[in-house]
């Protein structure tokens, strides 16, 4: 198995080893932790609108897509919900202290799995859409947004609730994150 599929396939797993670090390491303060609520649900913020874009296919083990998602979050950057992972996982850093080095641990395992899915990705979406998603890729950036949304993108109505439903699982891990770390601040 390639790498880049061990990473997709593990990805919902790979942060825990960090997460236990900072679990041991923790010594959150007031700022940091109320820091790291709002990186959170920043990041949440931004997975549920791609979601609601997406849909729940968003949540396969398997790389691929049943048809080129352009609107939303997706007319600004091609990978809004990784964004939005990152700054959940800085928003954890946050929680237990917001220390750089940690900080700059957590960007790295980004940069690290991110590129790496994505590359997958990619490559899957040629394979699918060719010259679409050629010309998709050209217009609209991977990690950095656009200021404007790329006009080319189909409208999609977002399914709110089908997101909110998705998104369980998401919310009740950042839930759980925020009362430990709590807990870890008051002894």
């Amino acid at each position: 198995m390639d790498i880049r599929q061990l990473f997709f396939k593990l990805r919902s797993y790979t942060p825990i080893p960090l997460l236990v670090l900072l679990l041991i390491t923790a010594d959150p303060g007031i700022a940091s932790y109320l820091s790291g609520i709002m990186l959170m649900v920043l990041g949440e913020m931004i997975r549920m609108w791609g979601v609601a874009h997406a849909g729940g296919a968003t949540r396969t083990r398997n790389v691929g897509a049943n048809m080129l998602v352009t609107s939303g979050p997706f007319a600004r950057m091609r990978n809004p919900l990784y964004i939005g992972n990152a700054l959940i996982y800085i928003g954890v850093v946050f929680l237990a202290g917001g220390k750089l080095t940690w900080i700059l641990v957590a960007l790295g395992f980004c940069f690290l799995q991110y590129g790496l899915i994505v590359s997958l990705e990619e490559g899957k979406l040629v394979e699918l859409f060719g010259v679409e998603y050629e010309f998709y890729r050209r217009y609209v950036p991977r990690w950095i947004p656009r200021l404007a949304p790329w006009n080319w993108s189909i409208p999609q109505k977002p399914d709110w609730k089908d997101a909110w439903r998705n998104e369980k699982h998401t919310r009740i891990n950042l839930l759980v994150s925020i009362v430990v770390f709590a807990i870890i601040g008051l002894l």
